[in-house]
């Protein structure tokens, strides 16, 4: 054996003494793109890529290949690559603020899809409030400059501004900006359609947010009014003929307005419950599902927040809503899609039970340690228009948002150390055998409900 084979073997056998690996090494980081450092002098500006949730999940892991030992990496430095992490993670949010007056259309797209992305999953409170001026602005000139996709992305991160600064002057501030754009958008007819549905779910949820003044809001409701009306019959008994595209904008518009309706005071419901509720009933004949399920569903918060007025509420026309509400709970109509029967019955039980019994078929949300009952219609609405906007982050915004857990009561963040958690999960064992038997008495109340249902004719 010659001297280098014999260095070789050497060092082979000191790594088996010692039993070293060359291993991965898992560090609490992002991964933080560097192309923003590394753009070209000169004014040009690298493509910047937006954050995927996996990327902006506080969870995830940076894989990064190493030669050093992993214990004595995490003992050294885990509280300097935390910090170190927090740096790259800010430093890649103000490319993305840069990046929003781009000259290219796609950077400015991705750096907008990288602001929500981030907003949406993490409680950004202090790094968004020094900068809101400059978000929002960045937001109005791509609202009124920009195109399609730019606008919508634009509108929707307008509502994760206002989420992340929650009830106050600061939202105020920003919301004041961007109304007058928003309600132009909603009101201009030959503005993009898609841009204009965007809007119509924006304006709602920051109107609800935001705005400081009740007479403010009620004006933005007659607005959203001026739109879903147009979907009534006529006084000549015909409907309205118009695209799916405007359908969908007028269904929008419908949703933003049951939204606002829960902020509503006693005088302004009586007023609106005489107004809209006989016209409401309209819509349930329409062609298209979505707009059928958000009247329905309106319908349902209405009768709800008129018996909290007056628990002996009456409506003249009440046994023919009821019997349209009972044919759509159990419609076998051959010429509509399968699964649009099967989402409209499940929603229109709901409702014919909220209509004839004053009932709501509760739901539980768990977050962390903690659960959250939606039982009432108000709350419903109110948690998918949060949800529609924050999507996956819901579930971190409800332990961790101050103001999103204020709107539903919640109370202050609970603080649990990891101790606490990890003594209160449960077996995995354990949690078999929960969601059997949780799918056992599911199925059987099921079967029992479907023997009672006339549901016959479909196939």
């Amino acid at each position: 054996m010659d001297l280098r084979s014999d260095c070789d073997h050497k060092v082979l056998s000191a790594r088996q003494a010692t039993n070293w690996q060359a291993k991965p090494i898992f560090f609490p980081l992002k991964a933080v793109s560097l192309q923003c450092a590394c753009a070209p002098r000169g004014g040009q500006h690298a493509t910047v890529q937006p954050f995927s949730d996996e990327d902006a999940s506080i969870e995830t892991l940076s894989h990064c290949s190493s030669f050093s030992d992993t214990t004595s990496v995490a003992d050294e430095g885990g509280e300097a690559n935390e910090d170190a992490a927090e740096e790259d993670f800010q430093y890649k949010l103000k490319g993305f603020i840069d990046s929003t007056v781009d000259k290219s259309a796609k950077t400015r797209q991705g750096a907008l899809d990288g602001l929500k992305t981030a907003m949406a999953t993490r409680i950004l409170y202090e790094f968004i409030s020094e900068r809101r001026m400059t978000i929002t602005d960045s937001i109005e000139r791509c609202l009124k400059k920009g195109k399609g996709e730019e606008q919508r992305a634009a509108a929707s991160l307008a509502c994760l501004l206002c989420i992340q600064l929650g009830s106050g002057i600061e939202s105020e501030e920003v919301f004041k900006t961007l109304k007058p754009v928003f309600k132009n958008i909603l009101a201009d007819g030959s503005a993009n359609i898609q841009v204009r549905q965007a809007v119509a779910t924006s304006l709602g949820l920051c109107t609800l947010v935001a705005e400081d003044d009740i007479m403010d809001v009620h004006a933005t409701m007659e607005c959203f009014e001026g739109l879903f009306t147009r979907s009534y019959v006529k006084e000549d008994g015909t409907r309205p003929a118009m695209g799916p595209q405007t359908t969908q904008l007028h269904t929008n518009a419908l949703l933003s307005w049951a939204l606002l309706l829960t902020i509503c005071t006693a005088s302004q419901l009586k007023d609106i419950l005489h107004k809209h509720l006989p016209k409401l009933p309209m819509l349930l004949e329409s062609e298209d599902v979505n707009m059928r399920i958000a009247a329905g569903e309106t319908i349902a918060l209405l009768f709800e927040l008129a018996r909290v007025m007056d628990s002996e509420f009456e409506f003249d026309e009440w046994d023919d809503l009821c019997d349209k509400l009972s044919a759509l709970a159990t419609d076998c109509n051959k010429h509509r899609a399968k699964t649009d029967k099967r989402k409209q019955r499940s929603v229109f039980r709901d409702v014919l039970k909220a209509v004839e019994e004053g009932d709501f078929q509760s739901e539980s949300i768990r977050f962390g340690t903690e659960r959250m009952t939606i039982d009432t219609w108000v709350r419903k609405r109110t948690y998918d228009a949060f949800r529609e906007f924050v999507g996956s982050g819901m579930n971190y915004h409800l332990q961790a948002n101050e103001f999103i857990r204020d709107v539903f009561e919640l109370g202050p963040p609970m603080l649990v150390d990891s101790a606490t958690l990890k003594a209160m999960k449960i077996s995995r064992f354990e949690r078999h055998l929960y969601n059997s038997a949780a799918f056992k008495a599911r199925t059987k109340a099921r079967n029992k409900f479907r023997d009672k249902r006339v549901d016959v004719g479909e196939f």
